[in-house]
């Protein structure tokens, strides 16, 4: 474990080699869980504005559960979360010609309807930060469905790090991934 700033860091940032591989996951990764994306209390009041503008991109099924749950909701764990459709995908999903599972609310950022890309906790993925008060673990989720992307990060020798370089830098700031960038030059060592 390392520490930069009120962060600490798992080595798995700079051991593991990761590229999402969409082509073979089909973004299973928003269908599965027991829960929906995690959110940050700041992003409450960003899907209350921008909800009228990803309407278009949201599934009947994903419209419906958003109407009844709500646009956030608070998990069994006592989490604030994106709802889900029947306990399964996260609401805001859908689906595109090939059956790859996509992010409605991306899909609206891609085609600029909107100036938020998604949930921090999902354009972070499959790292995990867990406030802790004081500082805020960062974790790697290692789950098998992501098997596909540690083969193609391993073939394309990416670290982990590198392939959340602009994820981590929208949560932490360019000055913490300097950091880190950093830290990794001397554990490569």
């Amino acid at each position: 474990m390392f520490q930069v700033g009120k962060t600490i860091i798992t080595e798995d940032l700079f051991e593991k080699e990761f590229v999402c591989n969409l082509n073979a996951c089909k973004g299973i990764c928003c269908v599965e869980g027991d829960s929906g994306a995690p959110l940050l209390d700041e992003e409450k009041p960003i899907l209350e504005t921008i909800y009228d503008k990803i309407i278009p991109y949201l599934t009947d099924e994903g419209k419906k559960a958003i109407e009844i749950q709500g646009k956030y909701v608070i998990d069994r764990q006592g989490e604030l979360t994106t709802p889900l459709i029947n306990n399964k995908e996260c609401a805001y999903v859908t689906q595109d010609e090939n059956g790859t599972y996509l992010c409605g609310i991306e899909k609206a950022y891609l085609d600029k309807k909107i100036d938020w890309q998604k949930p921090v906790s999902c354009h972070l993925y499959p790292v995990r930060v867990k406030d802790f008060g004081e500082f805020q673990a960062i974790n790697y989720d290692s789950w098998d469905i992501c098997a596909d992307a540690c083969v193609l990060g391993q073939q394309l020798q990416v670290p982990l790090f590198k392939f959340l370089k602009e994820p981590l830098i929208r949560k932490f700031g360019m000055d913490w991934y300097q950091e880190i960038e950093i830290v990794a030059k001397e554990y490569y060592k």
